[in-house]
């Protein structure tokens, strides 16, 4: 089963309440069993527009783990935060197992 990863890119009005949402999500993902891949308070957008000023990456087991976690009654309460925080985008990726 390939893992998953969510994607969040944020334009942060508040850097404040930014901070307040890291402290209460940080807990649920690591509940999830999740891991934080990237931070990236610059992206370096190749071709396109890129939304926000940071990215983060989340891997997952699985696209079902991702949004069992998206969904949990647990990460509701910090995700209200980050969305008073911030204007985000999020996805929901799965990974990709190159054939044998």
């Amino acid at each position: 089963m390939p893992k998953a990863y969510v994607i969040f890119t944020e334009a942060i009005k508040d850097r404040d309440a930014m901070d307040a949402y890291g402290r209460a999500a940080a807990p649920t993902i690591a509940e999830s069993g999740a891991r934080v891949l990237a931070v990236d308070p610059q992206p370096q957008p190749l071709e396109g527009e890129w939304h926000g000023d940071q990215t983060v990456v989340l891997e997952f087991d699985s696209v079902e783990a991702a949004r069992a976690w998206y969904e949990s009654a647990t990460y509701q309460k910090a995700k209200e935060l980050r969305q008073a925080a911030a204007d985000t985008n999020a996805v929901i990726i799965s990974g990709f197992d190159v054939p044998a």
